[in-house]
């Protein structure tokens, strides 16, 4: 059918080093349509007891899903992928939210895994840094109410060091300027208005910070990131990576 999705050859070479390797014991359902049917899921944003049975058995796909997100799987594979090209010249960073469904409201620990409470409902929101080709290079997830200077801090320390960091003035603070700079990396960021000592700003680079607008509808199109359905944020980060992985890292 054409609404299936299936990983093609080159995609799946790149994936499957990344994969846990299970020398012993019952070996595991083929990999590759395992893995094709999650993501199959992921962008209809369906119930996994509705996936086509073409992916074979709903229960094993869920399982495989959960179990690899708990263990980190999905994420540590879009970190070695992530860092692959190097250090990148140049960084954007901003956040999205996204609206969380009820099913993955109501349970203990909301905060803790990244379910917060802004003007539009319970959301959760996403940090990212694109590169210059407009590629998720890291992310953190947080409630949706948290402020995103905050964040910041430990997301561009989780990356490598760039020429330049685009970032709109909501990150306009003299700590994350500092921390650039001891970086090497050239802030571009715009002056907040209730500045009095205004900082340098070149609005070239800036006007490619439309970059990690564009990653964000590209990422949102697959559904189960858009709207989030899981309780635990290992689970919706998770999502976050393999879609990542998919859209331009395979």
């Amino acid at each position: 059918m054409a609404s299936e999705f299936w990983l093609t050859d080159a995609q799946f070479e790149r994936l499957r080093p990344l994969l846990p390797n299970k020398p012993r014991g019952v070996p595991r359902v083929d990999d590759r349509r395992v893995i094709s049917g999650i993501v199959h899921v992921l962008i209809s944003g369906g119930r996994w007891i509705d996936a086509p049975a073409v992916y074979g058995p709903r229960k094993t796909l869920y399982n495989r899903w959960v179990r690899w997100a708990k263990a980190g799987v999905w994420r540590s594979a879009f970190e070695e992928l992530a860092a692959t090209g190097g250090p990148p010249a140049e960084l954007m960073l901003d956040s999205t939210w996204a609206k969380t469904h009820r099913s993955a409201t109501g349970g203990k620990g909301a905060s803790a895994n990244g379910i917060g409470r802004s003007r539009g409902g319970p959301t959760t929101k996403l940090h990212a840094l694109v590169d210059g080709l407009g590629r998720l290079v890291a992310f953190v997830i947080t409630p949706g109410q948290r402020g995103d200077a905050p964040v910041a801090a430990d997301l561009i320390q989780a990356a490598p060091a760039s020429a330049t960091l685009a970032a709109d003035r909501a990150y306009d603070s003299d700590a994350l300027r500092r921390l650039l700079l001891a970086r090497g990396t050239r802030p571009v960021i715009p002056n907040a208005p209730y500045r009095k000592r205004l900082h340098p700003f070149d609005p070239e680079p800036y006007k490619r910070r439309n970059l990690v607008e564009r990653a964000f509808c590209r990422i949102k199109d697959f559904r189960r990131v858009a709207t989030r359905y899981d309780k635990l944020a290992c689970t919706y980060a998770s999502a976050i990576a393999l879609a990542a992985i998919i859209a331009w890292w395979t």
